[in-house]
């Protein structure tokens, strides 16, 4: 079916508008978000971009939910690249607004977002797409899923970061190789390059994404979202700083205290 998702028959979808699906699971603390564009194979445009980022805004208040996963709609794509049409005819001054507010407003949110997001990557991730699971912290892919950066092949490069995630994650020779010739590649192969954590098929993607986010959301917030945020910062000048200055605030927080005496008390933590 063409509307169907991973999460048929599990969950009970609402709509935020007609792009962007979501289900709160507070049995698991988990948000999953669904890109709800299946005949246009879920590409991105601007008006989808913001909402998603409006949407981000509402769980990163939510205490309830811990973790967040993203996938599209349909068997066939998570998100396969920008939408075009809505930029064919842009000049200089109007692409330049379309990447930095992007990054701003949704690419480099997810990437410092303050709790665990997980691409559910069910299908095509070209583009724009695959930049938005770049973005993400962890990337589980199902077995027919197709990950490339053909922007050279357009005449453009990626423009929401993806020249900078990808040599992170894969090496910068393969990451120029996989620019410069616009090549897709397919599960396995992302699998082996380190660009996804696993690969799973189709369906039991959904089972994947959601016991990953199980494992995250057993931890305390406080410590996933430092741990993000020095994460991030590793290839920084002061990461070593962050990472110093993050452990040290957590030794001030309940969830400290909490897990310590989880430990000696040989029981389950019950974090907050």
């Amino acid at each position: 079916m063409e509307n169907s998702t991973i999460f048929s028959g599990e969950f009970n979808f609402h709509s935020t508008n007609k792009d962007l699906m979501f289900q709160y699971n507070l049995d698991t603390k988990t948000a999953i978000v669904l890109i709800n564009r299946p005949k246009q194979l879920n590409a991105l445009n601007r008006d989808l971009i913001e909402s998603l980022s409006n949407f981000l805004n509402q769980l990163e208040k939510n205490k309830k939910i811990r973790s967040i996963i993203i996938s599209g709609v349909g068997n066939k794509s998570f998100v396969a690249g920008a939408d075009i049409k809505e930029f064919k005819k842009f000049n200089k001054e109007e692409s330049l607004h379309l990447s930095s507010l992007g990054k701003e407003q949704l690419f480099n949110k997810i990437t410092h977002f303050s709790k665990p997001v997980i691409a559910a990557i069910n299908g095509y991730a070209l583009g724009g797409g695959l930049e938005l699971a770049l973005a993400c912290h962890i990337r589980v892919a199902s077995e027919n899923a197709k990950l490339g950066l053909p922007e050279c092949s357009l005449g453009l490069i990626p423009g929401y970061s993806g020249t900078q995630k990808l040599p992170q994650i894969i090496s910068k020779n393969i990451a120029m190789e996989m620019i410069l010739t616009s090549k897709i590649i397919d599960a396995q192969k992302s699998l082996q390059l380190g660009l996804v954590n696993y690969t799973v098929p189709l369906n039991e993607l959904s089972t994947k994404a959601l016991e990953i986010a199980s494992l995250c959301n057993a931890i305390s917030p406080e410590s996933a979202r430092a741990a993000i945020k020095a994460i991030n910062s590793c290839y920084s000048q002061n990461g070593e700083e962050i990472e110093t200055e993050e452990f040290s605030k957590l030794f001030e927080t309940s969830n400290f205290k909490e897990g310590v005496s989880a430990f000696l008390e040989k029981r389950q933590p019950n974090f907050n």
